[in-house]
């Protein structure tokens, strides 16, 4: 309850979003293993000469990451449709 209301200001943020949104954000399965592969992938590296180098390599793992997966997340249509409503301006549909 402590780590809750300490956080408040920067959590209650995320119950803004539709409750489509808010159930692809808290369903961090998907989120934890990227975040594994990309630690993985750095922590290998090591030292960076550039930022420019590092994005390049996070850039190049996470179309690696990505290639692999066959379906979307669990109602990803429904938080797709409202990041399109949210962000328009920024969120572009990829049509297949």
């Amino acid at each position: 309850m402590a780590a809750w209301r300490r956080a408040w200001d920067r959590v209650i943020h995320f119950f803004a979003f539709p409750p489509a949104v808010r159930k692809v954000i808290y369903t961090t399965n998907a989120i934890e293993s990227v975040n594994v592969q990309l630690r993985k992938i750095v922590k290998t590296q090591g030292h960076f000469a550039t930022d420019e180098a590092a994005t390049k390599l996070l850039w190049l793992a996470l179309r690696n990451i990505t290639a692999d997966w066959n379906s979307a997340a669990h109602d990803w249509k429904a938080a797709m449709n409202q990041f399109a409503i949210l962000y328009e301006d920024r969120f572009t549909r990829i049509r297949l």
